[in-house]
């Protein structure tokens, strides 16, 4: 196998498992969407949400969006390499540094907007805390959202159990917390029991602990990005000039 078809071949499998990684974040895109149980729901039944907070709510169709566009992606990589077709690997090309530019873009306006992020969070938390106090233990779509979301990632209310005080379940249980708000589910969940951490304090330090890992993933997805670029156009170039 000579060089040619060494990259043809890299091309393809390459291309292949874009291909697949599309199919798989369309499909938890569509479940998303769809599941009301996720915590996506729980911030889509939150009165007095700031305003910003719609744009986070539409991950699942962003999800949808990244997804198809990762299938068109592999499915012209794959068969441009396959096939030879010049017009599909360079429009591979197009689109992959497309998205790399779009890729910086956006790691610089998350630079640039930090502190605006860190204000909506704030916002975020006084609405979930609101929404809480004035539903959990009252309104049934409220309150099983909030217990799917705290089973699930074994947390306690936005920011720790104290957001339960003054709810209606924490009035008609004789001031006592959630069950998954206690090590000991089978226990009088009182104050003193209470020692689960909250759902947020445990996301942000789950992000802060796989930072490494995050960034590099991130370096990892735009190396092979600039790689994608390149073998692409030397196909292109080398089926052009065989053409010619």
């Amino acid at each position: 196998m000579g060089c040619f078809g060494f990259l043809k071949m890299m091309m393809f499998v390459f291309n292949g498992i874009i291909f697949l990684a599309g199919a798989a974040i369309l499909g938890v895109g569509i479940w998303v969407k769809v599941d009301s149980g996720s915590i996506l729901g729980v911030l889509g039944k939150i009165d007095n949400a700031p305003a910003e907070l719609t744009q986070v709510l539409n991950v699942g169709y962003l999800l949808i969006a990244i997804g198809v566009l990762l299938l068109v992606i592999g499915f012209l990589g794959c068969c441009g390499a396959v096939r030879e077709s010049t017009c599909m690997l360079l429009l591979f090309f197009i689109i992959v540094l497309v998205v790399f530019i779009a890729e910086v873009a956006g790691a610089v306006v998350i630079l640039v907007f930090r502190p605006l992020a860190n204000e909506l969070l704030t916002k975020l938390g006084q609405a979930a805390v609101q929404s809480i106090k004035k539903d959990y233990g009252e309104n049934a779509d409220v309150t099983g959202l909030w217990n799917t979301t705290m089973t699930s990632l074994h947390c306690c209310g936005f920011y720790n159990s104290s957001d339960f005080v003054d709810s209606p379940y924490y009035k008609h249980h004789d001031n006592q917390y959630p069950p998954q708000c206690c090590a000991v589910s089978d226990s009088v969940c009182n104050q003193t029991a209470a020692t689960i951490t909250g759902c947020f304090p445990k996301i942000k330090k789950l992000i802060e602990e796989n930072t490494v890992v995050i960034v590099g993933v991130a370096l990892g997805i735009a190396a092979l990005e600039i790689c994608a670029m390149a073998v692409s156009m030397i196909l292109y170039c080398r089926i052009k000039s065989k053409g010619d």
